[in-house]
């Protein structure tokens, strides 16, 4: 050991580069630090930088805009640059090596402004299997879509990033060596001769201090690789959870990049970069890249080679041919068109007074009191949180059945969820009138159909990932005065791929203090959910009580109809969340959270909109009229986003929606005739044993192929003669 001089009362000396300290030791020494060994971090070689021109894609307005991309120091900056520096790129300068493009006049960097960045360390790489001159660079809070020049080159640029973000590791984790551990006993001996004590007494305590000190080390090299095995590893979770389709945001953690100097000419250094993209990127991020449907996309991690590493991204079923095909992320509306007129107010209890005890089914309210979704949209509602009958299915695939019933029980609660605040009802839709959705990042489709007019019926089916989903409902309804209570008729069925069906059926709705007070509306009454295997559920939704400190509550239990026993217990409200508490804690997800110990979270219910509307439509309903460019000519002419008052009171054009609706309700008032006269539904048939509706399928087929034969326009024009059909008004017009 080489002697050193020491703090008196530390065995360690001033300089200890092998712990990462700046050159200090833990204690506050006043001693100058020794010089560290050559291969310290301090002098090691400088790391050989690549550029180039790269082309990214910036939105459909721009398309692809050359990049000035410069990798170095595990990490990827980019600048904008004019069309002519594509003719004349920088020169390649010592230290650095251009891939794709060959001599020219200027130097490296000239006159350039850093406008993004990327860690390496926290990204993986995809190359297009359609296009050998396409790859990307996917991080957790952005993806860039780059394009070369050739294939050669897109070959390069690939081995150039996986060799980098290996590197960065490699040096990251060279900051720890044994090697450079260096310490010092002199002091301390020196000390321990003054005070009289033997040469074998010192060296005792030599070795006791040393193995300490070893000891000590070993755990902090340790944590220290613990942390770079998580860096490593970081891409790749990321990269699965995008895959899932359940890629959330980084607000809070952001990634801040080290202060870096952008060129060895001196043209300017960038500090502390976060993951956000410059103002032409934002439009990219909402297209989220688009990713192609043709596209095999192969992933490229730091610690394998390029060219033989490649993971498929998750499939969905495309309707058009029925094969699987990658996700693609839909950029969907967060808030309805700013209204353009200015609503009127109207007593509620002006037009109704007359209608006590009536069906409300037959009385013609303005369109103030609608709100802009039909009922078959709503419909589709119920299945907002469809993600826990995707858990659901997987956890009967690893044979936890409870886990399974308790998912679908919660599912059952969240139908409820998107009523609070819902004080507008929705449109009665015509007779024939229907809504598909396609949400291909939920992994489901869904249709629905009106197919009794008298009394009203609606019919739905839906898939999922490795579930169906169907039934018919018949909403009963009475008005007393101060309240309105809806009895809604009918089952519901879910069906997973491997055979275990549950079946369902709703509970009773009031809608409270029409006339005077609040108005709020609570559901109420037994859910009896049965299943076909092992386990059943009974829910029960409490009645609204004003001397009830805790309303809107749901209870209820999973017996086993093998045992009898009690399985597991449910309990919370219908407007927030669902815990359950299950006798074996084996059989309880870990990545459930505790509400208390042996309780775990099931569902809660989604944050309110950022845009709130005054129908207090939740994120997910605000979505729902929407119709995007590509989505309507691919609509039959039946589809409720086409129905003309419904898409007038969204814009807020009060007076053209009451017109539409008064026209529109004459053909509806014709539609018990029609049904009488041998009408029958398009896409759905009535099962005479079970009495209930089921989907005979075409629907996706035939749009498709744009063949809407047999769907009558019935938002047009019509004749007032109400012995023919809709597809015989339609034929005369």
């Amino acid at each position: 050991m080489r002697a050193r001089d020491m703090h008196p009362l530390c065995c360690i000396t001033s300089d200890c580069p092998g712990f990462g300290l700046g050159g200090r030791s833990p204690c506050d020494s006043d001693e100058a630090p020794a010089a560290a060994p050559p291969h310290l971090d301090g002098d090691r070689p400088q790391t050989t930088s690549v550029a180039g021109i790269l082309y990214k894609w910036t939105n459909f307005g721009k398309g692809w805009r050359p990049r000035w991309f410069v990798l170095r120091d595990g990490v990827l900056t980019y600048c904008k640059i004019r069309q002519p520096d594509v003719v004349a790129p920088p020169m390649e300068s010592e230290g650095m090596r251009l891939i794709g493009i060959s001599g020219g006049s200027r130097s490296a960097g000239e006159g350039l402004k850093v406008i993004g960045a990327v860690h390496l360390k926290i990204s993986s790489f995809r190359e297009s299997k359609s296009d050998d001159k396409r790859f990307y660079i996917i991080t957790p809070g952005k993806t860039l879509q780059l394009r070369t020049d050739s294939a050669k080159a897109r070959v390069a640029w690939i081995e150039a990033l996986v060799a980098a973000r290996s590197e960065s590791f490699l040096n990251e984790s060279c900051g720890i060596n044994p090697n450079d551990m260096f310490f010092s006993t002199e002091g301390l001996r020196s000390r321990m001769r003054a005070e009289g004590l033997g040469e074998a007494f010192i060296g005792d305590c030599e070795k006791i201090i040393q193995a300490e000190f070893s000891q000590h080390f070993a755990q902090m090299r340790a944590r220290y690789e613990d942390y770079l095995t998580f860096l490593g590893t970081y891409p790749q979770q990321m990269e699965s959870f995008n895959l899932k389709g359940r890629t959330t945001r980084i607000d809070k953690d952001r990634l801040l990049l080290r202060k870096h100097e952008f060129s060895s000419s001196g043209h300017g250094k960038y500090s502390e970069y976060s993951n956000t993209e410059s103002s032409e990127d934002i439009d990219q991020k909402q297209e989220v890249d688009e990713l192609s449907e043709e596209d095999d996309l192969c992933y490229f991690d730091s610690r394998q080679s390029f060219s033989d590493c490649a993971v498929a991204s998750p499939k969905v079923r495309n309707a058009n041919r029925g094969e699987l095909l990658p996700s693609l992320q839909t950029k969907r509306r967060t808030k309805l068109p700013d209204p353009i007129e200015k609503e009127k107010g109207i007593s509620l209890w002006s037009i109704i007074k007359d209608n006590v005890g009536k069906d409300l089914t037959r009385v013609c309210l303005p369109v103030y009191f609608n709100e802009p979704l039909s009922s078959l949209q709503k419909c589709f509602e119920d299945l907002e949180y469809s993600y826990l009958l995707d858990q659901a299915y997987e956890y009967g695939k690893m044979g936890n059945s409870l886990m399974r019933i308790l998912n679908v029980a919660a599912f059952a609660v969240s139908a409820y969820a998107s009523s609070d605040g819902r004080l507008c009802k929705p449109f009665n839709p015509l007779l024939g009138e229907t809504y598909e959705a396609e949400f291909p990042e939920k992994g489901l489709r869904f249709f629905s159909e009106k197919v009794s007019h008298h009394p009203m019926v609606m019919a739905c089916h839906c898939e999922g990932r490795g579930w169906k989903f169907w039934g018919d409902s018949e909403l009963r309804n009475k008005f007393w005065g101060q309240s309105i209570q809806l009895d809604p008729v009918g089952k519901l069925t879910l069906e997973f791929d491997d055979g275990e069906t549950f079946e369902w059926s709703k509970v009773t709705t009031t809608i409270h203090n029409l006339i005077i007070g609040k108005v709020f509306c609570n559901h109420h009454g037994i859910m009896s959910i049965s299943g076909n295997q092992q386990y059943s559920c009974t829910l029960k939704f409490k009645e609204h009580s004003f001397l009830d400190r805790n309303p809107r509550q749901v209870e209820g239990f999973v017996k086993d109809k093998i045992s009898g026993a009690k399985a597991a217990t449910l309990t919370g409200r219908w407007d927030d969340s669902i815990y359950c508490t299950v006798n074996d804690d084996a059989s309880i997800s870990n990545s459930c959270a505790s509400a208390q110990q042996n309780t775990a979270l099931l569902w809660k219910k989604s944050e309110p909109p950022e845009n709130p509307t005054r129908y207090n439509l939740t994120s997910f309903a605000i979505t729902l009229n929407e119709i995007t460019p590509d989505l309507k000519e691919k609509l039959p002419p039946t589809d409720s986003r086409l129905r003309p008052d419904q898409r007038y009171l969204e814009n807020g054009e009060y007076e053209k929606a009451n017109g539409e609706k008064l026209r529109l309700e004459r053909r509806q008032r014709m539609s018990r005739k029609w049904q009488e006269n041998g009408w029958e539904p398009r896409w759905f048939r009535k099962n005479s044993e079970a009495a209930t509706f089921g989907y005979v399928g075409g629907y996706w087929e035939a749009r498709a192929q744009r063949k809407w034969d047999g769907c009558p326009d019935i938002f047009g024009d019509f004749s007032d003669d109400s012995n023919k059909t809709p597809s015989e008004n339609n034929s005369k017009s």
